[in-house]
């Protein structure tokens, strides 16, 4: 059973500062977790993580990343403008998004980030965005759709029928087009899953893309910077899983890149990734309390939090741990599905789920809840997004994100003319 860093005291404390449900993010953890990704790819001197900012969209938690020189993978203006508060500019934004509007195109341009382009019509689009400029120093990239040659996994799909990313054929003729244009610096990507817990799956992506930057340097003569292996790297939601090794995967990259790029005098290349997930995932909780406790055809345990505070078991069927703090070793259990009270039945965060007796008041800890958690969050039924707060060493807590208000969901609603 997991063991999350407060207990049931820590949590009735809290509550009466932040009334649940909120989101809580343990800052050690994640730390610690920072570096371990850090130093399992330190082989490579150009190594940068560029944290993707829709996981936990939070200028604190990526303030925290940036100690570790993470960047800021974006797709949106919003991602850009997060980055920009936290002073990430330059490179240290990678910009890669689909059916991008001209106004997005500009605000990266002007922020100086590497620019990821999606699709080979995006190419011309983008210039004619950014008008008659200098290429020189800027940075390309384009993202690579291998199609059905490479295996795609149950979240993100198969490759093939993703929207995202070029063909093969289309790379070498976008390559040859930037370089035309005056374009000297570039660099690779794909991005082929989601939540993958298999090392070898990310090794053999890193192998795909060092194979494929060798076939464009030999045939268009393009050295480039960098490769971008995406993220992708899951975490073990289910008890019966394994957190990725990422030491392993370090390690495979490693002897891939001294035989497929050094052995081709290829080398410096930059090794770059954009995880999410892996990062503050496991340390991220939603914290709610037991409303109601109904028996019918089945036993439901009702939250005061419901599927806008996390929606990933609806959508997904994912799977969360649920702890009970104050009853973890209780020996009375029973049957339940944990729902919140949106009017949609899909609104639960476990189906038939074997838990400690439950009664209201009780507080209970979603966990691995720290990405696509608070992110994914909507307003259906009128339902207030939470407040996100982060835990530091000796309990002590912050608010990063307060509570909305029914003024904030008010806001944009004009009642003059009524």
């Amino acid at each position: 059973m997991r063991k999350p860093p407060f207990d049931r005291k820590w949590i009735e404390e809290t509550a009466q500062k932040w009334p649940t449900p909120f989101h809580v993010y343990d800052a050690a953890a994640i730390r610690d977790n920072a570096k371990r990704l850090r130093k399992a790819f330190s082989w490579n001197a150009g190594f940068r993580e560029y944290f993707a900012v829709k996981a936990t969209p939070n200028p604190h938690i990526m303030r925290l990343l940036q100690e570790f020189g993470f960047g800021s993978d974006c797709s949106s203006m919003a991602e850009l403008v997060l980055a920009e508060k936290v002073g990430n500019v330059g490179d240290a934004i990678m910009f890669t998004s689909n059916d991008t509007p001209a106004e997005e195109f500009a605000k990266a341009w002007e922020l100086g980030a590497i620019i990821n382009l999606d699709d080979i019509a995006h190419w011309p689009f983008l210039k004619s965005v950014v008008g008659d400029v200098d290429w020189t120093g800027r940075i390309m990239c384009c993202r690579y759709n291998p199609g059905p040659l490479k295996g795609g996994n149950a979240i993100i799909g198969k490759p093939e029928e993703a929207k995202y990313g070029f063909t093969k054929e289309q790379l070498f003729e976008c390559y040859k087009a930037m370089k035309e244009s005056g374009v000297k610096r570039f660099g690779l990507h794909a991005m082929v899953a989601s939540n993958e817990l298999d090392p070898e799956y990310i090794i053999d992506t890193a192998k795909m893309l060092f194979a494929l930057a060798g076939e464009l340097h030999d045939a268009l003569g393009i050295d480039f910077e960098f490769v971008n292996i995406g993220g992708g790297i899951g975490i073990p939601y289910k008890p019966d899983q394994n957190a990725m090794d990422l030491e392993r995967v370090g390690k495979g990259i490693e002897a891939a890149y001294r035989e497929m790029i050094a052995a081709k005098g290829m080398d410096p290349l930059k090794l770059y990734m954009e995880c999410g997930r892996c990062i503050p995932g496991p340390y991220g909780y939603l914290v709610a309390k037991v409303r109601h406790i109904k028996n019918t055809y089945r036993m439901y345990a009702g939250l005061d939090a419901c599927m806008s505070n996390l929606m990933r078991p609806a959508i997904y069927g994912a799977y969360h741990e649920i702890v009970v703090p104050g009853k973890e070793n209780s020996t009375e259990t029973t049957i339940y599905d944990v729902t919140g009270s949106l009017c949609e039945n899909n609104d639960k965060f476990a189906v038939q789920r074997v838990l400690p007796v439950l009664e209201p008041g009780d507080y209970v800890v979603i966990c691995d809840a720290g990405a696509h958690g608070h992110a994914m969050g909507f307003q259906y039924n009128g339902k207030l997004r939470s407040a996100e707060l982060l835990l530091e060493a000796g309990g002590k807590v912050r608010e990063i994100r307060r509570a909305e208000t029914l003024d904030d969901y008010f806001a944009t609603l004009d009642f003059g003319g009524l």
